[in-house]
């Protein structure tokens, strides 16, 4: 008669297996040039470095990962984030993220996005010869921000702008969620020039790299999943727009394997 025992399993490597078993998933989002396998191991070494994320609820781990995976990015801290409110986990690109997908849309010879400061020298002009200079100061304190632009040079030649004062992007935080924690609270002038971007982004063209890509706008739109004020972000669609693809997710499958945080996690041996 045999006898069945039973031994601890290590949140990494429970995560690393519900990973392996999601590969066909991944695949299906994610763009020609960033392979599944590579994917994952940049989640599972952002894991491994955040506890946190593997003592949050697993399936909204997974979930944010396919998010992240559909919008063409990697969740490495750079591109994009995997980020924490009330145990549960939220995917939310990032400057860097937007800008590479900016660059991949093959109509864009320049794009970026700058926070100008009180004591910097800036002008800019609206009309039938529009003009943006920005002359950042050298000085050791730049006072404070006064607002943030993006600007992007298209293929044609033709050059797309956009301005935010210092007023615009403090409404845009005040609606989010996470306005007073995460990348607002830590990296708060990165978020100013990603905030910018964005609302450049409408004017850009659709990233042409992959037929499977989110439109930048789109991506940049994510951070709408955090909440607004009367929203709750953990109630957003956690694979919204996966069942596009039209083929039944593996998340569903993997409902009962996931272990809610804080259960004892075994494994047959």
């Amino acid at each position: 008669m045999s006898q069945s025992t039973s031994r601890a399993v290590a949140p990494i490597e429970a995560l690393k297996s519900q990973l392996a078993r999601s590969k066909g998933e991944f695949a299906m989002a994610l763009p020609s040039n960033i392979s599944p396998e590579k994917f994952q191991r940049v989640v599972l070494t952002v894991a491994g470095q955040n506890p946190d994320l593997l003592s949050a609820d697993r399936r909204s781990l997974l979930g944010a990962c396919i998010k992240c995976a559909q919008d063409g990015l990697v969740p490495d801290g750079r591109e994009a984030a995997l980020v924490l409110f009330g145990g549960k986990v939220q995917y939310m690109p990032m400057l860097a993220g937007l800008l590479k997908r900016a660059r991949n849309s093959g109509e864009i010879s320049n794009v970026s996005a700058h926070v100008v400061y009180s004591a910097d020298e800036f002008t800019i002009e609206y009309g039938d010869d529009e003009r943006l200079v920005h002359k950042p100061s050298l000085a050791a304190e730049r006072g404070k921000p006064v607002g943030a632009y993006a600007i992007a040079r298209l293929k044609d030649g033709s050059i797309v702008r956009e301005w935010m004062t210092i007023a615009d992007l403090e409404k845009v935080r005040n609606v989010s969620r996470a306005k007073n924690a995460g990348p607002w609270r830590d990296w708060t002038d990165e978020m100013y020039r990603k905030t910018v971007l964005r609302r450049l982004s409408k004017w850009l063209p659709t990233d042409a790299e992959d037929s499977k890509a989110r439109s930048l706008h789109d991506v940049a739109s994510r951070d709408d999943e955090l909440g607004a004020p009367g929203g709750d972000a953990d109630a957003a669609p956690f694979i919204d727009g996966f069942a596009e693809e039209a083929t039944p997710s593996r998340l569903d499958a993997l409902e009962g394997e996931i272990i809610p945080p804080g259960a004892p996690e075994t494994e047959a041996a």
